[in-house]
């Protein structure tokens, strides 16, 4: 028989099989884009992507089209191929892989099935079933309770991993065979695989993992992008607070000009017992009035939630309930709980919960901390499914963005966003795993991990050592900063009050400082976000993402990408003489702009640094703009009309602002915008930076911007043009002018009430001789924490030491003395040392001045 008949004769097959095949299916395949199947007897070949194959085998032929709880999408764009028989084999080639299958040879087995995927560099990756996925990077657990550092409070094992999508390997074998699926209904429901065989989807990608977490959310579903206001602060703690003691709070942010975006409420907002339902109104007396005054305060409120005891006779819905749930209440029982039970769920939100977010509630905190499955369907998780319930539900009832804050449940759980990671124990230890344990996360594409930031509790120490170490929490919080979610948390201990106003000096500037550049970073941060739901490529990601040739991107676990231009390196460990330590790998491919400091490195080295309590090692890719808010910024539930375009030294670069409406789910409806910004060097004269027109449209967006252009670690240009229109030096800030800032030595360019539909194009003009001030301003900062400490210890201030701490001062008084105040500082500054020693009689003090001077 010819190729071409063969070829005739298959395709022929393949239509009957598939006209029986969905004759007998639950749910059809859509008619529109079809994917590519080969059906072989008992085997199936599904071809999804350039990258995935699905593989089953099912003796009866009754072959599954139902969405699986990890697999909801298989209608995709047909992917080209070309099929052949030879011999005793089916041959299936695309651009990228080969399968090979023994027709007739029965189930999958290393003897009959083989895959060969090409890379992209043409070096093939050979696979076939029973093979070891040995070079796992792993992905995440479902939470971190009880854990100190990697081991469980008391343990020395470390807690496990799942196994993430990625592999050094190359490969990874989902094996979907016995996971549930969801029925037709409109709120989709569990059912069970009937007499499941094997349902197998082989992803090939080399070390191109972008590519298959992208593809991954072809078939998986996309991470939904949270409401902006999550990216905000979260003020949480387990504390029986009243109405007037959390307005008080509230105030108290207010007064020390603190930025708060969402308030928890945990337990005690309902009456006694583990699971609660009703207010409690003895310290809520009216809570839809307080809900509605925290509305007015532009906060949104999350209530802590323990399902597990169902609903009891003590609460106020407890008699509508059960007649709902045709419940025998002779005993006053309570209804138990049983979240596989749809009829139970629905009443649950209807009855109970629904009431509750009518009243002012805007989304739940679940606790689950039980039994792990189903009482109902052996071997559904209760995690996984009751994530699937509350999010689903909330999506179904309004157009407002779905949140649910909540523990991983598995494969799939990356739809129903976000996670609370549990109850660590307070140590540096736990400080220190959060940050791999986070970025890995995003190999299962679950990127909104939340951790209680400054650790949970005290853990099994003498009482003596259970209070509150400033130093760990700042470093915490500061890591907080570049991580998901920013949310504090802890036990009921009034030992662990870390409201901001308990802290003092440099710990609660670094605090301070730290919350307010959460904000700053608010549009970069959602911009990010924004990505991660169009490429499946999360916020926090590990370094072997970008630079997977690189041994470095593995060894060094809790280094990360923060968005596509940060590197984030934490400081995990305690200051020795008030300096952190730190060693940070900067990869090759472009140079990094270390943010505290103002020093610009090479990439391709390994660099040690010391950092003081105000510093944290944030390394910026060279060039890069970074989209920021000014500190008007209160909270996130509207775009700013305020824009910073934050631009660091190095060489031209682009980017994007992505804006939407925040809070509904138009933005996956085309309900959005972009706005390019993107700067030009010629040489090192001129800088051109331009803020093009927006595309895009969605409702409520602003029109018209006040723009600040800030180029920071820059020298003073000799001229400013915005549009053609030289502008003026102005110390004042007014509108259309420009003027620099000494310590931080940047440029401030504004124009306001720009229009967004408007291209914008500031061009900057530098001197033809440049002085060098790579990494003065942290030079200048690290002097003036030296000259305070001498003052603050009562020792004299030699003069020459005291007029180079002014040099900032100095230079926005004199802005055309810039270079020569410049070489002075550089002159002046290797010498601070030796003047100190000199003039300050006690050695202890000249020695810890001396720490402050050294990188």
């Amino acid at each position: 028989m010819s190729t071409i008949v063969k070829t005739i004769f298959i395709s022929l097959s393949l239509f009957c099989d598939i006209i029986l095949m969905n004759a007998k299916e639950n749910v059809p395949l859509e008619d529109n884009d079809r994917p590519t199947m080969i059906v072989s007897g008992a085997a199936r070949f599904t071809l999804l992507t350039s990258h995935i194959i699905r593989m089953e085998y099912d003796s009866t032929r009754r072959f599954v089209n139902a969405p699986s709880f990890v697999v909801i999408h298989r209608d995709l764009p047909a992917i080209p191929y070309t099929q052949i028989n030879q011999g005793q084999w089916l041959i299936i080639k695309t651009s990228t892989m080969e399968l090979k299958y023994k027709i007739g040879s029965g189930k999958f087995n290393q003897e009959n099935l083989q895959i060969t995927y090409k890379q992209a560099n043409g070096s093939p990756i050979l696979w076939h079933p029973g093979m070891a996925n040995n070079e796992n990077l792993k992905g995440t657990f479902r939470t971190l309770d009880g854990m100190n550092g990697d081991t469980h409070e008391g343990d020395t094992i470390p807690t496990p991993f799942q196994n993430g999508l990625l592999s050094r390997n190359g490969w990874y074998l989902l094996d979907d065979s016995n996971n549930f699926l969801f029925d037709n209904s409109s709120w989709k429901w569990v059912k069970k695989r009937n007499n499941p065989e094997l349902d197998l989807y082989f992803m090939g990608y080399g070390t191109n993992y972008k590519a298959i977490l992208y593809d991954f959310t072809k078939i998986a579903g996309k991470i939904p992008l949270p409401p902006r206001y999550a990216f905000g602060y979260w003020w949480s703690r387990y504390w029986n607070y009243s109405d007037d003691e959390l307005r008080t709070l509230v105030e108290k942010f207010k007064q020390y000009n603190i930025p708060l975006d969402v308030l928890i409420i945990d337990m005690d907002w309902h009456t006694a017992g583990w699971t609660g339902y009703t207010w409690n109104k003895s310290l809520f007396p009216d809570p839809e009035k307080f809900l509605q005054w925290l509305k007015g305060q532009h906060l949104k409120t999350a209530l802590n939630l323990h399902p597990a005891s169902g609903i009891a006779p003590t609460e106020a819905k407890y008699t509508e309930f059960a007649k709902a749930m045709s419940f025998d209440t002779t005993g006053h029982k309570n209804i138990p709980f049983e979240c596989a039970d749809k009829k139970y769920m629905s009443n649950l939100f209807n009855i109970v919960l629904n009431p509750l977010r009518k009243e002012g509630v805007d989304f739940w905190w679940l606790d689950w901390q039980q039994w792990p499955y189903s009482k109902e369907i052996a071997g559904l998780s209760n995690t996984w499914w009751l994530n699937y319930c509350f999010f689903t539900e909330m999506e179904q009832q309004t157009n407002l963005r779905p949140l649910l804050y909540h523990r991983w449940g598995g494969l799939g759980n990356h739809r129903y966003q976000i996670g609370f990671s549990g109850d660590v124990v307070i140590s540096w230890k736990s400080l220190a795993f959060q940050p791999y344990f986070t970025a890995t996360a995003s190999n299962v594409l679950y990127g909104y991990w939340s951790h209680d930031l400054g650790g949970h509790w005290f853990g099994n120490v003498p009482d003596s050592l259970k209070k509150i170490d400033p130093e760990m929490y700042t470093r915490w919080m500061q890591y907080g900063v570049f991580s998901p979610i920013f949310r504090t948390h802890s036990t009921k201990d009034p030992r662990l009050n870390r409201v901001i106003w308990n802290f003092t000096g440099d710990y609660f500037n670094a605090l301070y400082n730290a919350i307010h550049l959460r904000y700053a970073l608010a549009p970069y941060i959602y911009t990010m976000s924004r990505k991660a739901y169009d490429t499946g490529i999360s916020l926090c990601r590990p370094m072997y993402y970008d630079y997977p040739q690189n041994k470095e991107a593995y060894a060094l676990k809790d280094e990360y990408m923060f968005g596509d231009n940060m590197l984030i390196k934490p400081v995990v460990t305690p200051a020795i003489n008030g300096l952190s330590t730190v060693k940070v790998w900067l990869p090759a491919g472009n140079d990094w702009y270390e943010w505290s400091t103002g020093t610009l490195f090479k990439g391709g080295q390994i660099i040690t640094r010391k950092f003081m309590i105000d510093q944290y090692p944030v390394y910026v890719k060279a060039g890069a703009i970074i989209p920021m808010y000014d500190d008007k910024v209160k909270n996130l539930q509207e775009n700013s009309k305020d824009l910073i375009v934050k631009v660091f030294p190095g060489s031209s670069f682009s980017t994007r602002l992505y804006e939407d409406a925040g809070n509904n789910n138009d933005y996956q409806k085309g309900a959005y915008t972009f706005t390019k910004i993107q700067t030009e060097k010629e040489g090192n004269k001129v800088l051109r930076v331009t803020i093009y027109p927006r595309t895009g449209a969605f409702s409520g967006m602003i029109h018209n911007r006040n723009i600040e252009v800030q180029l920071y670690g820059s020298v003073i240009p000799d001229s400013v043009v915005l549009n053609g229109r030289l502008l003026s030096y102005n110390t004042d800030k007014k509108n259309d002018t420009w003027n620099y800032s000494g310590h931080d030595l940047t440029v401030h360019i504004r124009s306001n009430d720009v229009s967004c539909n408007s291209k914008t194009e500031f061009e900057i003009y530098y001197p033809s001789k440049q002085v060098d001030i790579n990494g003065m301003i942290g030079e200048m900062h690290r002097l003036k924490k030296a000259v305070a400490f001498l003052k603050n210890s009562g020792s004299p201030i030699p003069d020459m030491l005291s007029g180079v701490n002014q040099t900032d001062i100095r230079i926005e008084y004199h802005p055309t003395h810039f270079n020569r105040l410049i070489h002075e500082f550089a002159m002046y500054y290797p010498q601070v040392g030796d003047l100190i020693n000199q003039t300050i009689v006690n050695p202890s003090i000249a020695k810890q001045c001396s720490y402050y001077l050294v990188y």
